[in-house]
């Protein structure tokens, strides 16, 4: 588990001098400030620059350090602590099992799950406990809707990680055949059979499964190829019977600092189109697209039938399920 973002934090209970609740809820209202637990603020211009699992893992952190009855810290919240992205929005309030018979409820800045603690697989974290990397994928899938499911599993199944995956196929299984029958478990199942270990974001879950269920051909994931120049590429999503090439992009390829690594821009646009060039000369097809077209089904089919990739189904209409 990584640190927590820096960020600056106002804990009101740290002021020396009280803290004017006329102007706090002045500060939050112009967005200078955002209140991430009670009593709790930080600064609007650091908190936009966070991604949404990093925003609501500084929420958890600073909700549970508040709370001195021992939780046991699952979902959203385990997942944020984690590191396992979900595709979709994430909640403002955090996320804490409790046992079926306490009858707590949700209010203020928790959500109580009442599915009760025993035989769910945890870690130390504090004085509370932390649901384990399969334990929070488990309980995810089983909550959400198959595909935001399948993301969740995948970004813990993910053997690109620094330091390696979080869990694997076999312990969520394990943990699926030991637990009591619960709701969900079909759809669980379900998801962890159509989960793969390459998807290096949500994205590329969301991509790879829209573009089979659009009739198109089950893609490889980072497929790995040695240029004639010698250099080393890997493609997002690779057709290899059609030999074609997906790449998805994703804003922060030409904007964030994580990736440009002190290039502009420009520079960046240049390399990248050098680098398909490359690609272009030693494939039948390829074909780019913005991560958030997979919003767009009609889109992406478009795209696809245009570079030359077929489909065994006709054009979805504006409005058609396409992934359930």
């Amino acid at each position: 588990m990584t640190h927590a973002p820096e960020i600056s934090v106002l804990r009101r209970r740290e002021l020396h001098d009280p803290l004017d609740d006329r102007h706090a809820r002045r500060m939050v209202a112009d967005g200078t400030w955002v209140r991430v637990a009670p009593g709790v603020f930080v600064t609007g211009a650091e908190w936009r620059r966070l991604t949404p699992m990093a925003q609501h893992r500084i929420r958890v952190e600073e909700v549970m350090a508040r709370s001195r009855t021992p939780a046991l810290i699952s979902h959203f919240a385990a997942a944020a602590l984690w590191q396992i992205d979900v595709l979709g929005a994430w909640p403002t309030r955090v996320d804490v099992t409790i046992d079926r018979a306490t009858g707590g409820r949700s209010g203020g800045a928790i959500t109580r799950r009442a599915l009760g603690r025993e035989g769910r697989a945890s870690v130390p974290f504090g004085h509370h406990r932390l649901a384990t990397p399969a334990q929070t994928a488990l309980d995810l899938a089983r909550l959400l809707p198959f595909l935001r499911g399948v993301t969740a599993i995948e970004q813990a199944l993910w053997t690109g990680r620094h330091g390696g995956a979080l869990a694997t196929a076999a312990d969520l299984s394990a943990l699926l055949d030991e637990a009591a029958p619960a709701r969900g478990d079909a759809r669980v199942r379900r998801a962890l059979e159509a989960s793969a270990t390459l998807a290096a974001n949500v994205r590329e879950t969301h991509m790879r499964l829209l573009v089979v269920a659009l009739g198109f051909p089950t893609p490889r994931l980072q497929e790995r190829r040695v240029l004639r120049s010698g250099r080393l590429v890997y493609g997002d999503l690779y057709f290899p019977d059609a030999d074609h090439w997906l790449e998805i992009d994703g804003r922060g390829k030409y904007l964030s600092p994580e990736y440009t690594a002190g290039r502009t821009p420009s520079t960046v646009v240049i390399d990248e189109k050098n680098r398909e060039n490359e690609i272009r000369r030693e494939v039948r097809g390829f074909s780019r697209l913005e991560a958030t077209d997979a919003d767009r089904p009609q889109r992406v089919y478009d795209v696809l039938t245009a570079d030359g990739l077929r489909s065994t189904k006709p054009r979805p209409h504006p409005g058609d399920p396409i992934l359930r």
